[in-house]
């Protein structure tokens, strides 16, 4: 799949570098677009919300993309690009939250921050792990396969059903990551 992406998002890329566009200036669209497809959540408006996430993922991917073209990948860059994207995700998770506190849904907005929190536990531990020399790549679900969650829960009308869906999955993960670290660190 990440093989089919790139030979999608190469070409879109080099042109937008050809535009003289910065990747600096992809991060920013694709947070604001996260943004606005937050406030689109926040109203109830899921089909709206989930298209712009849609829309979004590929934009979220574009900038390293770019940096990548023009030989200019930096370990800055990377650590903006994964703050911002984690930015992206928790925007998106207080517009559902937004939605569902105004419909005095605790059950639904608790389901929403165990989910948050299981989709930040994955991308930390993964850094972590990195951080101290050990490897992390692996899950159940990463942050790609939580857009394939989300997404289609919100745009046919199920978002309960992927929120919840991320809060097991996305903490599981963690958990999962965690054991892994622990068996390199024993050497097994």
């Amino acid at each position: 799949m990440r093989v089919w992406f790139k030979g999608v998002l190469d070409p879109i890329g080099a042109f937008l570098n050809r535009l003289g566009l910065h990747p600096n200036t992809i991060t920013l669209v694709g947070v604001a677009g996260n943004i606005i497809a937050a406030i689109f959540l926040a109203s109830g408006n899921f089909l709206v919300g989930g298209l712009l996430v849609l829309l979004m993922g590929p934009v979220d991917a574009l900038d390293g993309t770019m940096a990548r073209l023009r030989g200019d990948p930096t370990d800055f860059g990377a650590f903006v690009d994964s703050l911002t994207d984690r930015y992206s995700e928790l925007f998106i998770f207080l517009g559902l939250l937004t939605f569902y506190l105004r419909q005095e849904d605790l059950w639904t907005a608790w389901g929403i921050f165990v989910a948050a929190g299981g989709s930040v536990l994955v991308s930390y531990a993964k850094a972590r792990a990195e951080a101290v020399g050990f490897d992390a790549h692996i899950g159940i679900l990463t942050r790609f396969e939580r857009y394939l969650v989300l997404v289609p829960s919100l745009v046919l009308g199920f978002p309960r059903v992927g929120i919840w869906l991320i809060a097991v999955l996305a903490n599981i993960t963690a958990l999962q990551r965690a054991l892994y670290v622990r068996r390199q660190a024993r050497g097994g």
